[in-house]
């Protein structure tokens, strides 16, 4: 059995898990290199708050028993994954990237958690997240360092998560989308983010902002990875009757279905409105790579989406303050100024006006239904200017219409539930990451990993990674 090489950090869960499974590499060795490798970047990257060095290897350890004796439980095997610190692992406080000063230890897995675990994986820790996974961390958070580039921003809420696969301090993390919160790290650390369908996954055991709002997922480095991941958690849950009773496709063999037939909607008016020069040549390159692979490209109409996205912020607060009150006021000098304020907002409003967006956020989704019902995927940016600095978005509290524009091709489709793939679609001028935007219509994962994955077979800006 060989030792560890120097890139095993950054091999893809697929290359990992054929060597584990033919045991030219132990699992102990694997997550022992990325345990060293955490101990030498995190101090400068502050992707975690927990690592779980002494429960990640005896987790290898069992894992390589099993595969001593003739057990193999599929990809994940022995291979070190990260789960957002919002998914209750027994034994563990769940902090949510918040500072109580009574956070019970959860007594049991979360749902994806336990599936995790019976997929063989080793959970190597936990990182860390933006208060309550809202817009800002605690004040006495340090917050996460893009590893590319110090001086940028890394995401928000699954800030940790992003920077811990894409420093290779992971080979995968579970995270959560609310309004952006896989696609945001994603695109700012050059990764590949799945946002599935909501009800696709269990939300039991995962801390709440906004429940009908939240979108359990992963991030990876590939296409193909973030679908082996959700294959692992997906599927109803008893202990969550909002996970729906749909099977689950196997993702990783639709990757391998190639684009000849497929229909690739985009929507020119919309992509290009308003959208800066460098995101919009990106976003045409990579229509132009779709479209050599063989697929249709199809001109359609999106709907407008302005009311839409501002009215994802009463709907996130109402649900955020639902999620917190029984702590909040009672334990107000325990939040930010930022969710407190969120919270605050959200139990002013009246049921008169919130009944009015739902129902306003009801006709959206049919509307978004008839445009996907035409298409197999759409493609979006994920953002309509370049990855931003840590200097621009200190000045966004006070720039609403930048933070709408933020969220202009993201929030939407957790308003509507829709599953979105993001990955990188090029580098811009400084040489950070531009991410580009899949949809597919709901329960269609299958169709995102499909397209991402013979997307990256083509090009190669998903395995670029930080020198670290």
């Amino acid at each position: 059995m060989t030792k560890p090489n120097d890139n095993l950090h950054y091999l893809d869960i697929g290359e990992l898990a054929s060597m584990i499974r033919n045991r030219s590499v132990s699992c102990r060795d694997v997550t022992q290199a990325l345990l060293d490798r955490i101990a030498t970047l995190d101090g400068g990257l502050h992707a975690y708050a927990l690592v779980m060095a002494d429960t990640a290897l005896a987790q290898a350890d069992a894992a390589d028993r099993e595969l001593a004796a003739g057990t193999w439980r599929g990809p994940l095997h022995g291979v070190p994954i990260a789960v957002k610190d919002l998914f209750d692992i027994e034994g563990v406080p769940t902090r949510a990237g918040m500072r109580l000063r009574s956070q019970p230890v959860a007594t049991r897995d979360a749902t994806v958690v336990r599936r995790l675990k019976e997929a063989g994986a080793v959970l190597i820790g936990k990182p860390e997240l933006s208060e309550g996974a809202y817009s800002d961390h605690h004040p006495s958070v340090i917050p996460p360092r893009n590893p590319l580039r110090a001086d940028y921003w890394p995401g928000i809420s699954s800030s940790g998560s992003g920077v811990a696969v894409a420093a290779g301090m992971a080979y995968g993390s579970l995270a959560s989308d609310t309004g952006g919160s896989i696609r945001w790290p994603s695109a700012a650390n050059g990764l590949t983010g799945l946002k599935p369908t909501w009800g696709r996954v269990s939300r039991h055991g995962a801390a709440e902002l906004a429940a009908s709002l939240d979108h359990v997922g992963t991030m990876a480095r590939s296409a193909i990875d973030a679908g082996i991941l959700l294959g692992a958690i997906a599927g109803a849950d008893p202990d969550d009757p909002t996970a729906a009773l749909v099977p689950v496709p196997d993702y990783a063999a639709a990757a391998g279905a190639g684009l000849a037939g497929c229909r690739i909607g985009v929507d020119a008016a919309w992509n290009d409105g308003d959208v800066d020069a460098g995101t919009r040549e990106i976003l045409a390159n990579a229509r132009a790579t779709f479209a050599a692979l063989g697929a249709e490209i199809v001109d359609v109409r999106f709907p407008d989406v302005a009311q839409t996205v501002a009215d994802w912020v009463p709907q996130c607060a109402v649900e955020a303050a639902v999620a917190h009150r029984d702590r909040y006021p009672r334990m107000k000098d325990d939040y930010g100024a930022v969710l407190a304020s969120v919270i605050d907002a959200g139990n002013a409003l009246s049921g008169p006006d919130y009944q009015a967006i739902l129902l306003r956020r009801a006709a959206f989704r049919g509307r978004v239904d008839r445009v996907l019902a035409t298409v197999d995927v759409l493609l979006t940016p994920v953002q309509p200017f370049a990855p931003l600095t840590l200097a621009q978005i200190r000045t966004l509290g006070a720039q609403p219409d930048l933070i709408a524009s933020l969220q202009r091709y993201t929030c939407p489709f957790n308003m509507s539930g829709h599953p979105t793939l993001t990955l990188p679609g090029g580098f811009d001028e400084h040489g950070m990451p531009v991410g580009v935007q899949l949809v597919a219509p709901r329960w269609h994962e299958d169709a995102l990993v499909r397209a991402g994955a013979a997307f990256q077979a083509r090009t190669s800006w998903h395995r670029r990674h930080p020198e670290l």
